[in-house]
């Protein structure tokens, strides 16, 4: 059993369940669920208008919390670390408010075939309205991405780059620090989904010298509906809001606005204040632990699973890249993946099964989907020994 499992209420509640989904969101520890309950309880107020203790107290929490996510990726400064929803509203903003200003026709934008839908779908629409280009690097078939391929793709024309540090679908981890400075000799902006980062590898964007990298609380055991994006200052301070309203202004009059200096100029509205105070616990909660064994039990978790997995008969292992982080994917020959998924659930055992928001990689695999089985802290050999029990009766039962 996984001494981490204590920290969770869900599975004192769901003492049997194995909960092996964790690449779509992670569950939370107790410290994050109390950090929620006494920002409501006893700091609950709008931060940064109200002059009364209260908000005083609440924009204080707010701001310390932007401060512990700054630390936790090196940021220079917490004015570069903006709140967002999530990744995929950190990919927009990025898309949205820099590269609608400087992508022109012919521009060129550099993503992958691996990316999530989150890092396709915004450089599609922006490009569509610019008039620039979108290119993708390939797939080798091991699930690395094919580096001279990259290295032909950059030119002056490459304005923006914007890549995963960690496949969602495959684990693949990315050489990103080496692929930034690739770009930079080009001139070109280095945006980093890193959802699926965060959880397990130290993120340092000055190390990596990113302009920008995007991430999500509920992927590393915090609350949904909230992220954070670290933005270059020099590229960001005088770029355009993508959304309009309160708290991002300075001054309004009916024939003209003025907007607020970065980080509020593109923090519109009322933000997920209680978000923003469970993201920093759930921080908190991460550099309490001990990062060194963590990883070792993650990657004990991913190398167990897979040597498994490949002893099941009939069995392929989709991704085997020589870096990944904890999420193993796999098929079961002649049976199609939703059904392997609901026979596991049947035995007590959630994996996520599909496209996994990365159709163009199914589609460069040949595939139409995989069962994904990804690991946290609180999972345990014993959780993987079930799963290939479960993975030995669906494959009996399918293909008998």
């Amino acid at each position: 059993m996984s001494p981490y499992r204590d920290a969770f209420p869900l599975f004192k509640k769901r003492p049997s369940d194995v909960y092996l989904d964790n690449a779509a969101t992670t569950q939370k520890p107790e410290s994050v669920l109390s950090a929620l309950r006494t920002y409501y309880t006893e700091h609950n107020a709008n931060v940064h208008r109200g002059v009364h203790a209260l908000s005083t107290l609440a924009t204080e929490e707010f701001e310390q919390s932007r401060q512990v996510v700054a630390a936790f990726v090196n940021a220079s400064k917490s004015e570069e670390v903006i709140w967002t929803r999530g990744t995929t509203e950190g990919i927009n903003l990025v898309a949205w408010s820099y590269g609608a200003d400087v992508l022109g026709p012919g521009d060129e934008v550099v993503i992958s075939e691996m990316e999530h839908h989150s890092n396709i779908v915004p450089w599609q629409m922006v490009c569509e309205r610019t008039g620039a280009v979108l290119r993708a690097i390939r797939v080798l078939p091991n699930g690395e991405l094919d580096q001279r391929h990259y290295d032909s793709l950059l030119s002056p024309r490459t304005k923006i780059v914007s890549i995963a540090h960690v496949s969602n679908a495959l684990g693949t981890i990315n050489p990103v620090k080496e692929m930034i400075a690739k770009a930079k000799r080009h001139g070109a902006a280095t945006v980093i989904d890193g959802a699926q980062a965060a959880p397990h590898i130290r993120i340092d964007v000055r190390e990596l010298d990113c302009d920008f990298y995007a991430f999500s609380a509920h992927k590393m055991y915090g609350p949904t509906g909230m992220g954070a994006l670290f933005a270059r200052e020099s590229l960001m301070a005088d770029a355009s809001p993508w959304q309009g309203g309160g708290e991002m202004i300075e001054e309004v009059r009916l024939e003209h606005t003025t907007y607020q200096r970065m980080p509020y100029r593109f923090e519109a509205g009322t933000p997920n204040i209680a978000g923003a105070v469970g993201m920093r616990a759930a921080i908190e909660f991460l550099d309490s632990l001990d990062a060194a064994k963590v990883e070792e039990h993650e990657q004990h978790l991913l190398r167990y699973a897979t040597s498994r997995l490949l002893q099941v008969e009939g069995v392929k292992v989709v991704g085997e890249a020589s870096q990944k982080a904890p999420v193993v994917s796999f098929n079961i020959e002649g049976s199609h993946h939703s059904d392997v998924g609901v026979l596991l659930d049947n035995q007590g055992v959630a994996v996520r099964t599909g496209h996994h928001c990365a159709m163009p990689l199914m589609a460069k695999l040949e595939i139409p989907g995989t069962v994904r089985a990804s690991f946290a802290i609180y999972n345990s050999s014993e959780d993987i020994e079930k799963l290939i029990a479960g993975v030995e009766k669906a494959r009996e039962i399918l293909t008998s």
